[in-house]
């Protein structure tokens, strides 16, 4: 799975800080073989679950969830960076390999006890994912699982989260 995804992904090192290798998503959506590629391989993880929605992580996750909810016939709910969303909603800060941020959800009673799959485009130190399991679980809401493009292998990200996840290709941080 992942050597063709690899093949897409370019890489920036000291971004956006010194230290960090950024690995970019952009090349993978610049073509609809890329776009098709990820989209067919999430489909095929998470098909076997009838989530009943999805929820995409801001940003990058936007980008994969909403192709993804339309071949499975399921929506998508934005957990999205603090400020980002109208209405009433429920916060949890959270690290992340360079800084620090603040997730929201849009509080919805109407989606407890609803079953998702969580959508992001990376998996690192997994503290966005984290912050997202622990939102959707104050709001009652399932977690399925996750599904993440690219693992970086070494900074053990996948300890932090309570649910499984899979990663459509793993490399090195």
């Amino acid at each position: 799975m992942g050597n063709q995804i690899n093949s897409l992904i370019k890489t920036y090192p000291d971004f956006p800080e010194e230290g960090i290798l950024f690995y970019d998503i952009s090349s993978i959506i610049e073509t609809s073989h890329g776009l098709k590629l990820v989209v067919d391989q999430i489909v095929e993880i998470i098909n076997v679950h009838s989530p009943d929605f999805l929820v995409a992580i801001d940003s990058r996750g936007f980008i994969f969830a909403p192709p993804v909810a339309l071949r499975i016939n399921a929506g998508v709910v934005m957990a999205r960076k603090q400020g980002k969303l109208p209405g009433k909603t429920i916060f949890e800060p959270y690290g992340l390999e360079y800084g620090k941020d603040v997730l929201s959800i849009k509080e919805d009673p109407n989606l407890a006890g609803k079953n998702v799959v969580i959508i992001d485009d990376l998996l690192a130190t997994g503290g966005t994912l984290a912050a997202t399991e622990r939102l959707l679980e104050r709001a009652n809401i399932n977690v399925i699982c996750s599904v993440v493009v690219i693992e970086l292998d070494g900074l053990d990200g996948r300890s932090k989260l309570t649910n499984p996840c899979h990663s459509l290709t793993t490399l090195p941080s």
